[in-house]
């Protein structure tokens, strides 16, 4: 089993597509009066318009998707957002230098993105040092 896509609600399709063609380097496959899908890095993405749902809930949440990236990638990665104007950078949880680096953000409609150094593996043997209250599995 592997992820088929993700879909996003939004309030403006022409603005949420440049959004994630202009940050994730997104290509456009199909776009219709209300849905556009995307190709992200290689991930099917669907923007679908729904313009009057509340969307307070998902801005305040740790709810988020992370992409990896390459910790040599990650200050270029910042600029960029930074030149797109994208303002809503985010302070995450507290990170120890041995989980990698990460900047969290968020689209037009409130959904969080993160790009984030680090891997499952970095985060595991970072809490077996310290967080011995963890039980731990596939050991």
């Amino acid at each position: 089993m592997q992820v088929n896509h993700l879909t996003f609600s939004v309030t403006d399709l022409a603005k949420a597509i440049e959004f994630y063609r202009q940050v994730f380097d997104g290509q456009l496959v199909l776009k219709g009066e209300r849905m556009a899908y995307l190709d992200v890095m290689g991930l099917w993405v669907v923007l679908n318009v729904q313009e009057k749902i509340p969307r307070t809930e998902i801005t305040h949440s740790y709810t988020h998707i992370a992409f990896t990236v390459d910790d040599e990638e990650f200050d270029r990665l910042v600029e960029k957002l930074e030149n797109l104007g994208i303002v809503d950078l985010l302070e995450g949880r507290p990170h120890d230098s041995r989980e990698g680096r990460s900047i969290y953000f968020l689209d037009p409609d409130g959904h969080k993105f993160e790009f984030h150094t680090g891997n499952l593996y970095n985060r595991l043997d970072f809490y077996r040092e310290t967080r011995y209250d963890f039980e731990y599995f596939n050991e």
